[in-house]
């Protein structure tokens, strides 16, 4: 019998917020069998990025495929980590798989270089900027305990999580 779809946590669930252990090498029996299930998810939502946290496993994982020309590129990332951020800043609409129909301008470094094991168990590094660099901090953050609406003013912050509480309870309702 196939696994069921994973459910993505919608904030404000506490999972959310929680910094993610890093993977260890007694956890590849589990990566294996998780990563086509996040993909599965991420897709299906659709997105072009997704956490552990976000399906509520605290590992520091995460899979992202911005699929370019609607080619696939999917990417996983074990232990990522930022080594290197520009001083320059970029500033782009964000949303996110865990705040549904919810987007903000947010600000970050234009140029990011971030290291990551590959399910080989390879060390590999990475420099980019635009959408991917956005998008490889947005999930760092994400393993951290940290969503795009961290970066905003209290008030917006606010607006966008009650607008969520909202649509969340009339969808309920629904």
């Amino acid at each position: 019998m196939p696994a069921s779809p994973l459910s993505i946590l919608i904030a404000p669930d506490p999972r959310l917020k929680t910094r993610a252990r890093p993977v260890r090498p007694e956890d590849g029996a589990e990566i294996a069998v998780l990563v086509p299930r996040m993909f599965e998810a991420m897709y299906a939502a659709p997105g072009i990025g997704l956490a552990a946290p976000q399906i509520g496993v605290g590992l520091r994982l995460c899979v992202i495929d911005l699929q370019p020309d609607d080619t696939p590129a999917p990417v996983v990332l074990i232990n990522p980590s930022i080594v290197a951020a520009s001083a320059e800043m970029a500033t782009r609409e964000e949303g996110c798989l865990s705040l549904p129909n919810q987007y903000a301008d947010v600000t970050r470094p234009a140029r990011v270089t971030v290291r990551f094991g590959d399910l080989a168990g390879k060390t590999r590094e990475i420099t980019t900027d635009g959408l991917l660099a956005a998008c490889l901090q947005h999930e760092i953050d994400h393993l951290d305990g940290i969503l795009f609406i961290d970066h905003l003013s209290p008030l917006k912050r606010n607006m966008i999580l009650r607008r969520l509480a909202k649509e969340q309870r009339q969808k309920a309702a629904g």
